[in-house]
């Protein structure tokens, strides 16, 4: 029976979770599928890693540059390496970039059987309601056998907490007043 694995909690490092698993997964031979739900940006040591990793290893990504907030107000913009992204607003297109995430997940978990699927932010797509959890639970409830998939983002919700058969909060309990952003650390 595959298992479901969720990463929530407001303390980084719910992904970088996920991607021990991967690893480990790789390192057996093991096929495995990771689907960034509102991520982009492919200069993450996740994605370079890629060709070095096949066939063992895919990433796909679902997401628009930059990064969310949930109110409708100014528009800031953050440099993150040395690229330039703005914050904004949730749009439709969000939405349809999630669902697209979604029944991309449920085909290639029927034609490709990974035996690891990792659904990086689903939590937080979930929180935002850009997908509906009953969908999301459905599709748990449906995977193969052989896959075990693992769950990462704040703000997971208690019926997706109740059909997780491993739960694990992470906390922060102290960072910097700046947080670095170190390549092969935070991305």
């Amino acid at each position: 029976m595959g298992y479901v694995y969720l990463y929530t909690g407001t303390g980084g490092g719910k992904t970088t979770n996920a991607l021990g698993l991967a690893l480990r997964s790789v390192g057996h031979k093991h096929k495995v599928i990771i689907i960034q739900f509102l991520k982009w940006w492919k200069n993450t040591g996740e994605y370079k890693i890629l060709k070095k990793l096949r066939p063992y290893y895919e990433i796909h990504q679902f997401g628009r540059p930059g990064w969310f907030k949930l109110n409708n107000g100014e528009v800031r913009t953050y440099k993150f390496g040395n690229k330039r992204f703005s914050v904004k607003s949730l749009e439709e297109l969000d939405k349809k970039l999630a669902k697209e995430a979604l029944e991309f997940a449920k085909r290639i978990t029927v034609e490709k059987k990974p035996n690891l699927l990792i659904l990086d932010e689903i939590n937080l797509v979930l929180y935002w309601k850009l997908l509906d959890v009953n969908e999301v639970i459905d599709f748990l409830n449906n995977i193969p056998k052989k896959t075990d998939v693992v769950l990462t983002g704040r703000y997971a919700q208690k019926k997706l907490i109740e059909r997780a058969d491993f739960v694990n909060e992470v906390v922060d309990k102290k960072h910097p007043k700046k947080i670095p952003m170190t390549k092969g650390i935070q991305y």
